[in-house]
């Protein structure tokens, strides 16, 4: 006999009904992230930033991935003092205006010819007018910035303010802890998360587990051969909302 979550799954697909009833993400904030994280986001009814867990030098936090001559390239965000003995929230950022100004040089070199570049860059540059006591922040402002262009309804919360009871709980149990204190009997994982977490588990918390993987990804860059896995950036620079929503339905979920 199928579960609950696959026959619930089932239905959500044949319909094309996203959010799924009953459902929770709890993620990481990254700065301007890729176009999977935006489908995570798009398929569940809640979404928590899980912003008082350690930092990851040389992760997604801070940076990401544009295009620049047809060819990837990383910008990173200055921070002061990053450290994986710190939590996100406890990491703040350089007063860097020479950084700003660079990056918005980067991005107009990079895309003024795109065609989406002028409506893109001001969603980007109201990221940056902010003022942000740490680079989770930072983080959730350009995520929420991007959702608004997309017209892309979230509802959203910080680990730091509404479940800091939970700290201290191992991985797995806090993430059944937080989903069950929102109600939620699905929780939604990047495909990654498999070697970390098991549906065995969850299901004997009464938590249906299921991890989300993007499908083939594929759109015209200028005249360039393809470079995929770059920030959400990059997507909205060279496609219009229709596509895009387009591309955030193209994910399974197993």
């Amino acid at each position: 006999m199928r579960s609950s979550f696959y026959q619930k799954l089932e239905k959500q697909v044949r319909n094309c009904e996203f959010p799924i009833p009953g459902s929770v993400a709890i993620i990481q904030p990254y700065v301007f992230p890729y176009l999977g994280y935006f489908q995570l986001l798009y398929s569940v009814e809640n979404v928590v930033f899980y912003d008082d867990v350690n930092f990851i030098k040389r992760g997604w936090i801070n940076r990401n991935k544009i295009l620049v001559n047809g060819k990837e390239f990383m910008f990173t965000i200055p921070l002061q003092k990053a450290s994986q003995n710190k939590l996100i929230n406890e990491i703040g950022l350089v007063e860097n205006q020479l950084f700003i100004q660079k990056f918005r040089q980067q991005l107009r070199s990079a895309y003024k010819k795109a065609p989406y570049y002028a409506e893109v860059n001001d969603v980007i540059e109201s990221v940056f007018v902010g003022e942000y006591s740490n680079i989770g922040d930072l983080a959730i402002v350009s995520i929420l910035a991007i959702c608004r262009y997309m017209n892309m309804d979230l509802n959203w919360m910080k680990s730091s303010e509404e479940f800091c009871e939970t700290k201290g709980q191992a991985k797995a149990d806090r993430l059944i802890s937080i989903s069950k204190m929102l109600a939620c009997d699905t929780y939604i994982n990047p495909v990654g998360g498999k070697t970390l977490y098991h549906k065995d588990y969850f299901a004997k918390h009464g938590i249906d587990l299921g991890f989300i993987e993007s499908g083939r990804v594929k759109y015209k860059q200028f005249e360039n051969d393809f470079v995929p896995y770059l920030s959400i950036i990059d997507i909205l620079m060279f496609n219009d909302k229709t596509t895009v929503i387009e591309l955030l339905n193209n994910f399974d979920i197993g």
